[in-house]
């Protein structure tokens, strides 16, 4: 794999789905092609808004296939090759690199708890990292980024500071909300979910906080606010899928049984997306 600096934002590209939840091909492109005319930093295809979590090895595949062939080296694609068993990961990464990948994303095991050592094995060949583990870690030279998604920004401090001597190691916020956060503390950016609904948004975040314009990245990041908070209506990938769907993509829902959004809820992301769209967010 070719050296890739990991930062800015990067979404976990919805996987679109036909009426019977197979994998739709013409809009999966079409939206390659709407998130890099958004300016985005990189591609994630099957991450968690991709339901990583619910596709089979075949269609993985089949997804990476795909987003590698229509980005066309346009921004470093990441692939999201962690499974529960190193064995499995092993195998899912090695798919990857084959496919053209340009980054893994390895999930830590879920369903069973590891102990940090097990964790550290795993990670050279559900659980969280510790920092100090995260700091090991990044002393091995083909391991070159963390993600923090546990929302607690003093977990995500203690990432950053514990590698800000390893060189060309980026530690990227898996909240949305805190990824403005993120850069004011040293880190790279984002792995944003939001930009799959908002990329123009979500990449001025970034792109205005290099610029030095730290209140316009923090009034873009504030602009999500009420997005965000649609995701108590149900599972966030159902709700961002389902708002992608409402912008006109007919990207589909997500595969069942994580398919159910209540009535308030989807008239609250239509409220959301109405007002969004009156004040340009996009």
């Amino acid at each position: 794999m070719k050296k890739v600096e990991i930062k800015g934002i990067i979404p976990p590209i919805v996987t679109p789905m036909n009426e019977d939840e197979s994998v739709n091909e013409k809009e999966l492109r079409n939206q390659v092609n709407r998130q890099i005319k958004g300016g985005i930093h990189g591609l994630f295809p099957f991450g968690t808004n991709g339901e990583g979590y619910i596709l089979n090895e075949k269609e993985k595949e089949e997804v990476l296939s795909i987003v590698i062939d229509e980005t066309k080296g346009r921004v470093p694609v990441y692939a999201g090759t962690g499974c529960i068993s190193t064995k499995d990961t092993i195998r899912q990464s090695q798919m990857a690199e084959s496919l053209g990948a340009d980054v893994l994303s390895i999930i830590t095991p879920s369903f069973a708890a590891a102990s940090q050592n097990e964790l550290y094995d795993h990670y050279r060949t559900g659980n969280a990292l510790a920092p100090a583990t995260v700091a090991k870690l990044s002393k091995i030279p083909n391991i070159v980024g963390a993600k923090d998604s546990s929302g607690n920004f003093d977990n995500m401090l203690q990432y950053i500071e514990q590698t800000r001597d390893s060189k060309d190691f980026a530690v990227l916020s898996g909240n949305d909300s805190l990824i403005y956060w993120n850069l004011l503390a040293g880190g790279g950016g984002g792995i944003a979910g939001c930009a799959n609904v908002y990329p123009e948004t979500m990449t001025a975040i970034y792109e205005r906080f290099q610029q030095g314009d730290l209140e316009g990245a923090k009034k873009a990041q504030d602009s999500i606010r009420s997005f965000r908070d649609c995701f108590k209506y149900g599972n966030p990938n159902t709700i961002v899928k389902t708002a992608v769907a409402m912008l006109g993509y007919p990207v589909g829902k997500c595969r069942a049984p994580f398919d159910r959004i209540p009535p308030e809820g989807i008239e609250a992301i239509r409220r959301v997306i109405e007002v969004n769209r009156e004040a340009g967010i996009k």
